[in-house]
């Protein structure tokens, strides 16, 4: 990845990728086994991310795939807007304005201010795993996360945490009110073949 990003090859794959995902939902759409309201996460690069282009790729994929907007959902990592403050926010409110959701990810390893996360028109924060892993036994790692998801719901944010893998993390976060989480006690990650009948059984992804 970080080859790609030097090389400027990762704004074509970012490119592909988006695509790939948001024709992959548009087929399970079609298969009528989507989950209502559910989204479809996908990772910006830095480099995608402050490319002139982005905004006019992001309406060409959802054109072609004929993917819902409201279905989109896109994963800025945090360090990637503190970069460009200015820049990041007109990008991201060309990309609100298309109705597409916008996510913090990795939110408090990228040393931003306060002060710019009220500025940025986003949607959602994840709390990284860095945090949760040490959940109960680190009790900074507990306060720091509960602060983080009572920050979130005073901004009007949702919150997902990443990295659950025990029921005591899963427990923890429920008792602090956090909406969505993810990692491996959710599920691991899948071929597409095998996402179909995951989303048959009943899904986790809502966490309270």
């Amino acid at each position: 990845i970080p080859i790609a990003e030097e090389s400027g090859l990762i704004v074509p794959l970012g490119k592909f990728v988006l695509r790939k995902a948001c024709l992959q939902i548009k087929q399970l759409m079609d298969l009528g086994v989507w989950p209502e309201d559910a989204k479809v996460a996908v990772n910006l690069s830095a480099r995608q991310f402050s490319d002139p282009e982005l905004v006019a790729n992001l309406k060409e994929t959802l054109e072609i795939t004929g993917c819902p907007v409201s279905i989109l959902e896109l994963e800025i990592t945090e360090s990637t807007l503190m970069d460009n403050v200015e820049a990041a926010i007109m990008t991201m409110r060309q990309i609100k304005e298309m109705g597409i959701t916008i996510a913090i990810d990795d939110f408090g390893t990228g040393y931003s201010s306060l002060s710019y996360l009220k500025r940025f028109p986003i949607d959602i924060l994840k709390v990284d795993r860095s945090f949760v892993m040490d959940i109960p036994s680190d009790i900074n790692d507990m306060a720091i996360t509960a602060a983080v998801i009572a920050m979130a719901h005073k901004l009007n944010l949702r919150v997902v945490a990443e990295g659950i893998e025990t029921q005591a993390q899963l427990d923890f976060l429920r008792s602090n009110r956090c909406e969505y989480g993810q990692g491996y006690l959710i599920a691991r990650p899948m071929p597409a073949v095998d996402l179909e009948a995951y989303i048959k059984k009943p899904l986790k992804a809502g966490i309270i």
